[in-house]
């Protein structure tokens, strides 16, 4: 089973998210953990190879977690948010692919 690596406040950040927004992407990145695809994904090359966007829709509004799987062993848990119109915004984006980038960086000769 493949552990979670959560990138910078990308933990608090979910934290922060409604209750049952919290335990229906906990119950998605278990089934990425067993090997098994989220219920609604899609894959997300804007911020690098290997990166995926979970998609959650509640009453609550519309939630996204962004990680990266292609680590043997890892997930990393890039950004959590919640979306507000019907585009990603590109400070999402673009955080998401700032936080890949540096896990890069420390291990270059895996990712």
């Amino acid at each position: 089973m493949k552990t979670v690596a959560w990138v910078s406040t990308a933990r608090r950040d979910l934290k922060s998210l409604p209750t049952t927004v919290v335990n229906e992407i906990g119950h998605q990145l278990f089934r990425v953990q067993c090997g098994l695809e989220p219920t609604d994904w899609k894959p997300l090359p804007i911020v690098g190879p290997g990166a995926r966007e979970i998609r959650v829709r509640q009453k609550a509004g519309t939630f996204r977690v962004i990680y990266a799987s292609h680590l043997p062993g890892k997930i990393h848990v890039l950004h959590c948010f919640q979306k507000k119109t019907r585009k990603t915004a590109a400070s999402d984006i673009g955080l998401a692919r700032a936080r890949l980038r540096a896990i890069r960086s420390e291990t270059p000769h895996e990712v």
